[in-house]
């Protein structure tokens, strides 16, 4: 079995050498990643393209969490939330190196309310089953307090703790796409699907553009599925002009703290904001983040942008619960994810989006694109084994079972093995990176020496760009480490010597250098307060 690492130009090779695939995956996210992954593993010829780099979007905004979803209990949602726990199961089964279990506590402000939640948290460990993460508990109120010092004890009761998934979202996509390579797969970011081909009325391929060297390519596929999430109304449009608006994206902005206006490693659930919605306060790479916010927005942005009011609603809220009180200057980063909800005609513009199922739905136009949209981080291999299996029956491919559900995600590593916590996010491939550290010494210095948060070695970026296809310093910085979701203004500091070191990887020129780091610093702003 090939090494599953990613090499753009061997993968254009790849491209130019094969007349047509049994399955086209357009979008690199989750659900996108997921898909070509389950395609390539049942041994179909398969080709995924991302506009941008994997996970740019919606898939490494996330709150972090591999969890069945509380709150959709509530909802009544229980089909749902049984699926994500059993998922949740599997996620932390096949990547190791990547979910891990982590304590969740709900503090009680009232006896009745307790109760509700404690029957609720009972409920959902049944539901997990075998999968289980352990066993909720109620606590008293001393225990919450010394658990949470930093917790307002007006009124409280008590807490329940119970137990959930936590994961490293867009470090999890680039080992999805490598497992997708490792099983023959070909993936390719910064390539752009410009329109649909069409034969007798039914879908035979797309025309497509390497936004890098600007080369126009005609793609040809027995099935093309769009998993491009708040875009996905666009490539639809693609296959036909009429096609309805089903998607309304729906805005959860995150911020970011220090440690110490959050000191616990248990996670902290306000089950109650003003909203209607869930908070959470999580302990995640040092740091704490609180989130999400949930705002309906007219239009997808690739790039979206914290609103005043949701930053004002998160420290307000935040206030409510905690002696600590952050200003806007104590944000080190702030960053939004557009949930891709699938917005039925019976809803109307005023529906709460809190009131729109994640469920995912499968679609199928005349033409034959299949489209997929909704659904979570957790459940994204389940969509994907449900789309694969509607893709062969459209591409009236050779029936052949998935066998994702066991399927190891590339770097899993064994529980036995003494991973120092810094490393353990590469898994098996932190032995491939202390190779270059003994070839370069030098590559072994840390580009931030304040802490494991920013450890970050100059041979990381090396092997990012060598094997996990990073482009920009904005693969490097946001989605390979997460430094910009972390702390804006330290991710700016470091991007002139990531760059120098990707350009002579790729290679490129001084030119190139700078432009890279003024569009960094562009963009970083957006994530920066003050600003």
């Amino acid at each position: 079995m090939m090494k599953g690492f990613l090499n753009r130009e061997r993968f254009l090779g790849i491209l130019e050498n094969i007349n047509i695939w049994d399955v086209m995956v357009i979008g690199g996210g989750a659900t996108g990643l997921g898909i070509a992954l389950d395609s390539a593993s049942r041994g179909y010829k398969t080709l995924l393209l991302e506009q941008s780099d994997f996970s740019k979007g919606t898939s490494s905004r996330s709150t972090k969490l591999v969890h069945g979803g509380i709150r959709y209990l509530a909802q009544g949602n229980i089909k749902l939330v049984y699926e994500a726990l059993q998922e949740r199961g599997h996620l932390l089964k096949n990547a190791p190196h990547l979910v891990k279990k982590q304590r969740f506590v709900i503090p009680i402000f009232s006896w009745r309310m307790g109760f509700f939640y404690w029957a609720g948290l009972k409920f959902y460990e049944w539901l997990a089953g075998s999968l289980s993460f352990g066993k909720s508990q109620f606590l008293s109120r001393n225990e919450i307090l010394k658990i949470f010092p930093e917790i307002r004890p007006h009124s409280l009761k008590g807490g329940i703790l119970y137990y959930d998934g936590q994961f490293d979202d867009a470090r999890l996509a680039i080992n999805l796409a490598k497992t997708c390579v490792q099983q023959g797969g070909v993936v390719l970011n910064y390539f752009q699907v410009k329109n649909l081909i069409k034969k007798i009325g039914k879908i035979s391929g797309v025309i497509a553009y390497d936004l890098e060297t600007k080369k126009k390519y005609s793609i040809y596929s027995k099935t093309v599925i769009n998993a491009t999430g708040v875009f996905s109304d666009s490539i639809s449009k693609m296959d036909e002009s009429t096609w309805p608006i089903l998607i309304k994206p729906s805005q959860g902005t995150h911020i970011v703290l220090k440690k110490s206006f959050f000191s616990s490693s248990n996670a902290i659930v306000i089950p109650k904001t003003t909203d209607g919605r869930v908070l959470f306060s999580i302990p995640w790479y040092d740091h704490v983040l609180i989130g999400t916010t949930d705002t309906f927005l007219d239009k997808s942005d690739l790039d979206p942008k914290p609103l005043e009011e949701e930053i004002d609603f998160i420290l307000q809220t935040f206030k409510q619960y905690f002696v600590n009180t952050p200003k806007k200057k104590d944000i080190l980063s702030a960053f939004s994810g557009l949930r891709p909800l699938f917005f039925p005609r019976r809803f109307s513009s005023s529906t709460p989006t809190k009131d729109i199922s994640r469920s995912h739905k499968l679609m199928i136009s005349p033409s034959g694109l299949v489209t997929i949209i909704g659904g979570k981080w957790t459940t994204y291999r389940k969509m994907a084994e449900e789309t694969v299996n509607k893709a062969i029956e459209i591409g009236k491919l050779n029936k052949v079972p998935s066998i994702t559900k066991n399927l190891k995600i590339y770097g899993a590593i064994s529980s036995s093995k003494n991973y120092n916590s810094y490393w353990k996010k590469y898994g098996e491939d932190e032995f491939y990176i202390q190779k270059l550290i003994e070839e370069n010494p030098l590559w072994g210095e840390p580009l931030i020496s304040q802490g494991p948060s920013y450890f970050c070695t100059k041979a990381e970026v090396v092997w990012m760009v060598r094997h996990e296809m990073a482009r920009t310093i904005e693969d490097v910085l946001a989605r390979r480490f997460r430094l910009l979701f972390l702390n804006a203004q330290k991710a700016i500091d470091i991007a002139p010597r990531v760059a120098a070191l990707m350009a002579k990887e790729l290679p490129r020129d001084k030119t190139w250098e700078k432009s890279q780091v003024a569009a960094f610093k562009e963009l970083a702003m957006q994530y920066y307060y003050p600003v």
